[in-house]
């Protein structure tokens, strides 16, 4: 199995949260609260080259069309 989108995911999710706020120690709600808000940012406003300079989320539906 392929883990290279997903390991792209964790450390772009580390490094643009935790590494960059400077977060060393929190409770898990914290963290839960952390990583959902990541996920939505990365899914529907984070562009990405790769994808023509899109979101994820609008670059699907500008193929679903």
């Amino acid at each position: 199995a392929d883990n290279s989108p997903i390991e792209t995911f964790h450390s772009s999710l580390k490094s643009e949260t935790f590494y960059l706020d400077g977060i060393n120690r929190t409770t898990n709600a914290h963290v839960i609260q952390i990583v959902e808000n990541y996920i939505n940012f990365y899914n529907n406003i984070r562009i990405q080259t790769k994808l023509n300079s899109q979101s994820p989320v609008k670059y699907r539906q500008l193929t679903v069309k």
